[in-house]
Parts: C-alpha cells; sequence; structure tokens
C-alpha cells in the first residue's frame, strides 16, 4: 500500500496555518507531512514564505505520528551543509525520529539572496559535496572535510536521535538519481517517470522508498478551482531547468504571462470529481513510487480539503 502524504505549502500559507494544517492533516490519516522551503513564494499571489525550518519545529511538537520531511532543503548557498546537519538532527530529536531529511540541488529563487547563483555544473559539484558532509555528521562522527567549495575544520552535532536521520535526494535524470542511490535513504522527484525509479534502482537504490508529489486543486466549483491553479500555479509547468534559473516572483510571472488557465488545468486536476484526483495520484504509484504527497491548492481551501479528503479521497488512495 502506498503510502500517502500531504504537502505544507510555505509558499501559499504562514507559520500558524502550516501548523494547524499539519494537526488537521494527521487527524484527517495522512501518513507523512513534507514541507517546502523557500525564501520567495512561486508568485506573489502565494502571498507566503515563512522560514520552514522554524514550523517544522513547531510541527513535530504538535504532532504525534505522521512522518515529516523537507522536501526539499538546498544545502549550497543559503544554508552550510554542516548548519543543515544540526538542524535536520535538532528535528529528528523533537520529532521522535520521525523526520526525513530532503535534499535537492535549489532554485535561484531562493538561494540568491546569499549571493550570485552558480553555473549548473559548479552547483552539481556543490551538492556532492554537501552530501559528503551531511551523512556523516547525521550519523555522529567527527568531520573534518577540505573540498573545492566547502570547508569543514572540525564539526560534529551534538543533539541526535536514536537513529540516525534519514536522507533522501531530489531526481530528475541520471546523475541526480546514481546520487541519491550512492548518498540517500530515499530518491524523491515531482513528475511521474518510471525511468527515474529504473535508474535509481540500477545505480543500487532498489528496495528503497520512493517519495512523488502530486499537486491537485479539489473544491465544489471547477471553473472556481481553475482560477485558483492559473493564479497560483501556472508556473509549475515551466520545468525544472526553467524553474532553476528564474529569479524572483516577478521572473516567474513574466514567464508564464500567456500561459493560459486551461494549460494549467490540463495538469493539475480541478473541482469536485474525486476520480479525476485519484487517477493523478495513481499516476505515480504505477511508476513505481511507495510514498506519494498531496498538494491542495489554495490556502483557504485546507480546511474543505483535509475533511474531505478524510471522507472520500484517502479511502480510494488506499485501495490503489
Amino acid at each position: 500500500m502506498v503510502n500517502v502524504g500531504y504537502t505544507l505549502m510555505c509558499e501559499q500559507a504562514g507559520p500558524k496555518q502550516l501548523v494547524d494544517h499539519a494537526v488537521r492533516a494527521e487527524a484527517a490519516g495522512f501518513d507523512h507531512l513534507v514541507m517546502s522551503d523557500h525564501y520567495y513564494p512561486w508568485l506573489d499571489s502565494q502571498g507566503h514564505s515563512p522560514y520552514a525550518w522554524s514550523v517544522l519545529g513547531a510541527v513535530a511538537h504538535a504532532t504525534s505520528r505522521a512522518e515529516l520531511m523537507s522536501f526539499v532543503t538546498c544545502p549550497i548557498r543559503r544554508y552550510h551543509p554542516a548548519v543543515v546537519a544540526q538542524k535536520a538532527s535538532t528535528i529528528g530529536v523533537l520529532s521522535d525520529g520521525r523526520f526525513t531529511l530532503g535534499l535537492g540541488a535549489g532554485e535561484n529563487l531562493n538561494e540568491h539572496v546569499v549571493g550570485g547563483w552558480p553555473h549548473v555544473q559548479q552547483r552539481h559539484e556543490m551538492f556532492e559535496e554537501a552530501l559528503q558532509i551531511i551523512r556523516p555528521l547525521l550519523n555522529g562522527e567527527t568531520l573534518t572535510f577540505s573540498g573545492n567549495h566547502f570547508d569543514v575544520p572540525d564539526a560534529y552535532v551534538w543533539d541526535r536521535p536514536e537513529r540516525p536521520v534519514p536522507m533522501a535526494v531530489a531526481a530528475s535524470g541520471r546523475q541526480s538519481a546514481t546520487l541519491a542511490a550512492d548518498y540517500a535513504d530515499a530518491m524523491i522527484a515531482t513528475d511521474p517517470l518510471p525511468h527515474l525509479v529504473e535508474m535509481y534502482e540500477e545505480a543500487g537504490g532498489a528496495g528503497r522508498p520512493r517519495y512523488g508529489q502530486v499537486a491537485i486543486c479539489y473544491g465544489p466549483d471547477e471553473a472556481e478551482c481553475r482560477k485558483i491553479v492559473h493564479d497560483q500555479f501556472r508556473w509549475f509547468g515551466l520545468g525544472w531547468k526553467v524553474n532553476a534559473d528564474l529569479p524572483g516572483p516577478d521572473a516567474f510571472a513574466a514567464a508564464t504571462q500567456f500561459v493560459r488557465e486551461e494549460d494549467v488545468a490540463e495538469g493539475i486536476p480541478c473541482g469536485p470529481d474525486v476520480d479525476r484526483h485519484v487517477e493523478a495520484f495513481k499516476k505515480f504509484v504505477d511508476a513505481g513510487f511507495t510514498h506519494v504527497a498531496l498538494v491542495q491548492v489554495g490556502a483557504d481551501s485546507q480546511p474543505m480539503f483535509l475533511d474531505w479528503a478524510q471522507e472520500e479521497l484517502l479511502p480510494r488512495l488506499r485501495e490503489l
């Protein structure tokens, strides 16, 4: 049975709202909660971007059962990898071992706030070095590291959960799928691509969790849902190479100015039809993903969505 998750979307809700949504989602029966980690929203209309790690601490304290994950944190610019290991271990302690550290190579949108955004090749080199730093620190080792991009003269994380915090790495192709297999305990992807799962397994990740994420917009009025999705999620179809390099919400607004409502609705199911939402989720299950987190687009609709999910959607997803 697939593990069903719920996304705490920092770009569309404030910190207190997110904690409330987490408590409601756990009560509704979701198995895991994933949280985005942004400095900016994708578009101004989303209107939020609190510090994810403060919210994660509050969520860890306010919940008791659901697994937690950063989805995803970039450890190459805004955060030094040694600090990422420390705060991930702290969340591991606060959550009594329910936390998984999800990592990715990041986006200019969030990382340029501390300096220039490196070229993609340099980013990949930095990301692998970061993984080489974080893994041993999570495991309780004292680390001395000297690389091309990072130096760690002497580091040790004092507060850690009984079981080391597991890592998951975002993959979009063979290189990143291999990194996930070499350094992490799980793989993350946002597209239901069977070949990504195959590449991950071929690189050594067979039998490990594969995390996916699917955006939907449930509501009683399909036309209203389509408007919400167009207003807040029209960036979704740009593709990762574009999303990684655009510098801010204004750039995303410009890049999506000609995206139509129907274009977005083709990729994100909208409205009250449970079958359409189940089918979108099922694409990840069929592709070989073991954990899939739903994104309900629109901050104001979260309580309504969670009630509906408990009564109608989750029972259907449990059958897959």
